[in-house]
């Protein structure tokens, strides 16, 4: 089964790839490797804001998580003029979490963004993984995931 029809079947529907907030680049391709700038938890009703260990729960940084990670791929389907099936492999997510001092659970708040893409993807969604607490992130958002990318 094709990526595309994988992502349809999971009623999956991937947005225009979102515009940068700043003076960057949403990603950057070389070769076959696809950079994508971080994407922050935004989905159709807007930013997904929250720190973690304060007023948002764990459940709800993987679902933030969840939908980074759907921005992601908006972002590597436009790298490959339109064709998400010309993805090969996802090779690294780098997670930042908004989160307490005190909060240990980064890896449970990415793994909502880990499980989707090997739920999407199968074994090429499968990747290297960093999970980082942040003290803050841009415009409050519980969740900022960047990727590298292999395509063809």
């Amino acid at each position: 089964m094709s990526f595309s029809a994988k992502l349809q079947s999971l009623g999956v529907t991937l947005p225009d790839a979102p515009a940068p907030a700043a003076n960057y680049v949403p990603f950057v391709k070389t070769g076959n490797i696809v950079y994508v700038s971080g994407q922050v938890s935004m989905n159709e009703d807007g930013l997904i804001t929250g720190k973690l260990g304060d007023d948002m729960e764990v459940a709800a940084g993987a679902e933030a998580a969840r939908i980074c990670a759907i921005n992601l791929l908006a972002q590597v389907k436009a790298a490959c003029g339109g064709d998400i099936d010309r993805l090969v492999r996802v090779i690294k997510l780098t997670g930042f979490v908004n989160s307490t001092a005190d909060f240990g659970d980064q890896p449970k708040v990415i793994n909502g963004a880990s499980d989707f893409m090997v739920e999407a993807l199968g074994d090429a969604g499968r990747h290297s993984r960093s999970a980082v607490s942040a003290a803050s992130l841009p415009f409050g958002v519980a969740v900022e995931i960047e990727g590298i990318f292999e395509v063809s």
